[in-house]
């Protein structure tokens, strides 16, 4: 009640405020326009916005002499285990950047970990100067055709409804369970609703009755369009539109159009998945609210869609703007159209300047890596793939996308055996269970890599995790797994059994302890001696960790064999 009093006070200008911006710029949100003023800060929260020389007085003033103020970013759906970074060091990096908020999915580590890995991810997120929500991981697995560290069922995940930090159910990827009214998807569902959290979407090509199928169960959200009709017909059945722009799938520009048209209020920004490479080159949230300018989008408009819609989606009330009773999380731009941040207060206190982080970090204690893979049985004969000639199903790589083509070509042949041809790019594919140490290994060929000589591995494979491994050869493809193996997880590249780069990720196979420079350099080298042995995609892991993906089309490969997204069904590498 006496904070509460105290800002009324305040706003009155019947006491100083802790902090007082003078003559800002402000980027106001709510009603779409920039005009000056001046700005009172109380106990974290904005008390009154009025016009410069207004008579607000604060323990701490600053002019910021014309400079713009807009409301902290948001980034509304992102996997912090993508980062490869730890979320203390992930801070670092954007927090100068102006993004104080993320919603997580700790989808990676609840498939690595199991509940342990959700809690992790929340205790970690703590005493940061980023503020951190999760959405529980819903599809552990994500489908039947992929194998976890252990099923998350409803009656996992619903006892952590209840923690303030708990926003609501991650995305639903489990569309055939919703149309088909599973019993657990169902449940997981309700749960959330009960307990007045959102459900966020999962629905690639999803359309006509069967998407409104799938709102009507009570998912309220989309972040896999790619092109403006998909968009147009979720807004138009009243679901949240989230663009994404990641480093894998990148959406912005194709969907842009749609928000120019309508300027529809239900939409806003996530990234999904950002590499390191990409966090340090090319920035976060921030980087679409530069992109959307570029391509013509008001600058308001695209900081909006960057806090404010963000905010409301996950009835965040008093977040995404500046206005009296928000939290004063706001960000100084010396240019709004380049969204070129000088300054960064969190709950109305300094935490970066100049691109450097001026709050400590006060991490959560570090969870010590744990041994999570278990392959020391694979052999040569595990790989061996007994062919006749005929046409083989191959994985057709979309650079820049996490969906494949379904190609069928002329099996590549070797005494009878299905092997690759590195001449036509199909190279061999390897995902092998890495859990509970069963001996599963799916096998095929994936074509748009250009790997010619050697093989390259992750134990980061979208959304199960068991190893991928990629290579023009058996016995260097064996050699990648098990430098996984030895090094606890990460990315490995071998040629002739010698392991030419390696990038360890020991904690869950999923996350590096190093800084991010020093994470960065690792990655770097790994790409340079991939690019030397010819692959011609820039960060060829990147795209191999959703080669396994069972629920983005066409065709994907598990440890349980080849799965045909579009029909949900196994095939056979070679139809007989």
């Amino acid at each position: 009640m006496e904070k509460l009093r105290r800002r009324v006070q305040v706003a009155r200008g019947e006491q100083p405020a802790d902090l007082v911006l003078r003559n800002a710029q402000l980027v106001n949100v709510c009603s779409g326009e920039c005009y000056l003023s001046d700005v009172a800060v109380v106990d974290g929260y904005i008390a009154g916005i009025d016009v410069p020389n207004s008579g607000y007085r604060g323990r701490e003033e600053r002019d910021l002499e014309g400079r713009w103020l807009a409301p902290g970013l948001i980034d509304g759906h992102m996997h912090i285990e993508s980062t490869m970074l730890l979320l203390s060091e992930f801070a670092r990096l954007v927090v100068p950047r102006g993004v104080l908020t993320v919603m997580l999915d700790p989808h990676e580590f609840a498939n690595v970990l199991g509940m342990e890995g959700i809690r992790y991810v929340l205790d970690e997120g703590r005493n940061l100067p980023l503020s951190s929500y999760v959405l529980l991981s819903s599809c552990v697995p994500a489908s039947a055709f992929e194998s976890p560290y252990r099923v998350l069922r409803a009656e996992d995940l619903v006892p952590l409804l209840a923690d303030k930090r708990v926003l609501g159910l991650a995305e639903m990827m489990n569309m055939p369970g919703v149309l088909a009214q599973d019993e657990q998807v169902l449940a997981k569902i309700q749960a959330t609703l009960a307990h007045g959290g959102v459900v966020d979407g999962h629905a690639p090509g999803l359309r006509g009755k069967d998407l409104n199928a799938y709102a009507a169960a009570g998912v309220m959200s989309d972040h896999e369009c790619t092109t403006v009709e998909e968009a147009r017909e979720r807004v138009r059945l009243g679901m949240w539109l989230m663009i994404r722009e990641g480093s894998a799938a990148r959406n912005l520009e194709a969907l842009l159009p749609l928000v120019q048209e309508l300027h529809p209020p239900r939409v806003f920004f996530v990234t999904d998945d950002r590499d390191p490479q990409d966090l340090i080159s090319r920035g976060h949230i921030d980087s679409m609210v530069r992109r959307a300018i570029e391509l013509g989008l008001d600058p308001v408009e695209a900081i909006r869609l960057a806090s404010y819609n963000t905010a409301q989606y996950f009835r965040l009330y008093d977040r995404g703007a500046l206005a009296p009773g928000f939290v004063a999380d706001m960000v100084v731009l010396d240019d709004i159209r380049t969204f070129q941040v000088e300054s960064v207060y969190r709950e109305g206190g300094l935490v970066a300047r100049d691109g450097a982080l001026l709050a400590p970090i006060v991490s959560a204690k570090r969870r010590e890596s744990a041994n999570t893979i278990h392959i020391s049985s694979l052999s040569l004969d595990d790989l061996r793939i007994a062919g006749e000639p005929g046409s083989v199903e191959v994985i057709g790589i979309q650079p820049h996308q996490i969906t494949t083509l379904h190609l069928r070509e002329e099996a590549p042949l070797a005494n009878g055996f299905i092997v690759a041809d590195p001449g036509r790019d199909l190279l061999k594919l390897a995902v092998v269970e890495r859990h509970h140490a069963s001996g599963r290994v799916g096998l095929g060929l994936v074509k748009g890599l250009g790997l010619k000589r050697g093989a390259l591995a992750s134990s980061v494979a979208h959304d199960a995790h068991n190893l991928v491994i990629v290579g023009t050869n058996d016995s260097d493809i064996l050699s990648a797994a098990h430098a996984l193996e030895e090094m606890g997880g990460g990315f490995a590249c071998v040629v002739d059994g010698v392991v030419r780069a390696r990038v360890p990720l020991p904690l869950g196979g999923l996350v590096s302890l190093e800084p991010a420079p020093a994470l960065l350099a690792q990655l770097q080298a790994l790409d340079a001696v991939a690019m030397e042995l010819g692959c011609t995609l820039e960060h060829p892991c990147m795209t191999l960790s959703f080669l396994s993906l069972s629920v983005i089309p066409a065709l994907k490969l598990t440890d349980q064999g080849l799965v045909d997204v579009e029909t949900f069904t196994l095939l056979p590498l070679q139809r007989r």
